[in-house]
């Protein structure tokens, strides 16, 4: 029984951030074509194809991560760290709502900056109960500094 129930907390993690992506697209995939294509853009802006596996791969990790701290139990330390998680989890997908959905790159990027100053927050959570949690999550932080840069980028050059 302690088996299956760790496996659905670990089916639970997986859906809920897969599920924030999903919302993200939402605001994202309509913007795309038309309104992000007609950008000017930073010179080291990866091709718009890279984005979405990207993106999967790291709510991936993301899931991951959140199960091996969530497997821990509910002590002072895990709940707060959960709680971090989940406003960084909501903060991705209301960055997605600024950037794409409002189509304001200037709101996008005061967005940003506390996304991940709140992703750098849980990353150093997780890692006072789970080292590989903490890990999980450094592509999401660098992948946010390349989104920054480019949000930054798109600001200046339009």
């Amino acid at each position: 029984m302690i088996f299956m129930h760790k496996y659905l907390k670990l089916i639970f993690s997986m859906m809920i951030c897969q599920a924030i992506g999903l919302v993200g697209s939402l605001f994202t995939f309509p913007s795309i074509g038309i309104w992000y294509a007609s950008l000017n853009k930073p010179a080291f802006t990866p091709p718009n194809w890279l984005f979405g596996p990207v993106w999967l791969t790291l709510y991936f990790l993301m899931g991951i991560s959140l199960w091996l701290v969530w497997n821990k139990g509910s002590t002072k330390q895990t709940m707060p760290a959960l709680y971090s998680f989940s406003a960084q989890l909501n903060l991705n997908a209301f960055w997605s709502l600024l950037f794409f959905g409002f189509q304001n790159p200037l709101a996008g990027l005061i967005g940003i900056v506390p996304l991940s100053f709140t992703v750098a927050q849980t990353i150093r959570k997780f890692y006072g109960i789970s080292k590989n949690a903490a890990y999980l999550l450094v592509p999401y932080i660098l992948w946010l500094m390349i989104a920054t840069y480019l949000n930054f980028g798109v600001c200046i050059l339009n």
